[in-house]
């Protein structure tokens, strides 16, 4: 595995927390993405984040991570920067789907990076729930890698409403 990580100290906590750079990087957030996608089967995510300058490229990285897993051909919704609470609402409007928020802080020169995923109920993922499977693929260098060109999902940036009932 290039770039591997310290997978009981990082995955945890409904995803992945880390300080950046150091214990995480943002090859964590496309394994993640092609991890959740598989260990939930899922054809449609959602995916926000928040402000933070470091976050665009992890964002970025979960994407494309969740578009190339395996042959799911998975759709990934952006949302851009949005709260925690406001991804929560949309990953129920969409049906119930699984997705990830993407954020940093910084504390006393220290940033932070946590990617927290969501299963299809809009809760973290719990060891039982995705976590511990995610963990093992990682830490296993089992991260789901794409099967063909006619297999890759897209990404497509979404235009919302919550004020009027969701509409996108």
């Amino acid at each position: 595995m290039l770039n591997s990580i310290d997978t009981t100290t990082v995955i945890r906590d409904g995803g992945a927390v880390g300080t950046f750079p150091g214990e995480i990087h943002e090859g964590v957030a496309w394994w993640l993405g092609a991890c959740l996608v598989v260990t939930h089967k899922a054809e449609l995510i959602a995916v926000a984040h928040n402000e933070h300058p470091v976050i665009g490229e992890f964002a970025s990285r979960l994407c494309r991570g969740a578009i190339n897993a395996q042959h799911y051909a998975c759709t990934v919704r952006t949302l851009g920067c949005q709260t925690r609470d406001r991804l929560r609402a949309m990953l129920e409007r969409f049906g119930g789907v699984p997705g990830a928020w993407v954020s940093a802080e910084d504390d006393a020169g220290v940033t932070t990076v946590r990617i927290e995923l969501f299963g299809y109920d809009g809760s973290s993922l719990g060891e039982s729930t995705g976590l511990a499977e995610i963990r093992r693929l990682i830490a296993e260098d089992r991260v789901p890698r794409p099967v063909n060109d006619q297999a890759k999902g897209q990404i497509v940036p979404c235009r919302y409403d919550l004020t009027d009932g969701g509409r996108m």
